[in-house]
């Protein structure tokens, strides 16, 4: 085994240290610390921009319903097919409310989707107007309201609850024979809507015809 004398090596450790101070010079470090850059920017705004706003059925009437965004909710415009010029009667009411909910149970457009929108709402969901002894204002569905999944009805309630279907108050009831409830879309029920719809007092009973 040949062996390294002490000037050979001497030499040596002087070549290694001439290259390290060249690499330090040129601004090269010898060791590599990890970066924290930050969180990549989102790809999911909750907006949509442009020609894009407005979706779906373009022969609608303008609407905004709320689907879910970023575990949230949040709304969108939608041509949706509703009475033109509100819903003054009971009839008009009811196909408001069932246009509203058609848009919330169709699949989002493809802006939307990018814009990484979603909905909860399953069909088929019908509406019914309301019956003897209801209280004013009363929309009764097909599935009762309380089986449905939590975020889907937080979806259904803010959008009923900002549109002519109602007056700001939510009265829902199921085909079955169980009172309606009031329902409130809160601040918190947009932030988060899986944690449930608070429940409001539900208006007196509407009047019967003598």
């Amino acid at each position: 085994m040949r062996r390294v004398g002490p000037v050979r090596l001497v030499r040596l450790t002087g070549v290694l240290a001439l290259a390290a101070l060249a690499l330090s010079a040129c601004g090269i470090r010898t060791t590599s610390i990890p970066v924290n850059a930050g969180a990549a920017p989102s790809r999911m705004p909750c907006e949509i921009s442009g020609e894009n706003v407005i979706t779906q059925a373009e022969s609608g009437i303008p609407a905004r319903v709320y689907l879910v965004c970023s575990s949230g909710l949040a709304s969108v415009e939608r041509a949706a097919r509703i009475p033109e010029g509100g819903a003054g009667s009971d009839d008009a009411r009811r196909k408001t409310a069932q246009g509203l909910l058609d848009e919330l149970q169709a699949r989002p457009s493809a802006a939307e989707r990018e814009a990484g929108f979603s909905t909860s709402v399953r069909g088929p969901l019908l509406v019914s107007g309301s019956r003897k002894g209801d209280p004013a204002g009363t929309l009764r569905l097909n599935r009762q309201p309380e089986d449905l999944p939590t975020v889907a009805l937080a979806q259904i309630v803010c959008t009923l609850a900002e549109s002519g279907a109602t007056d700001g108050k939510v009265v829902l009831g199921g085909p079955g024979g169980y009172p309606a409830r009031g329902y409130a879309c809160e601040k918190e029920t947009k932030i988060h809507p899986d944690t449930g719809v608070p429940t409001t007092a539900p208006p007196a009973a509407a009047p019967t015809a003598s």
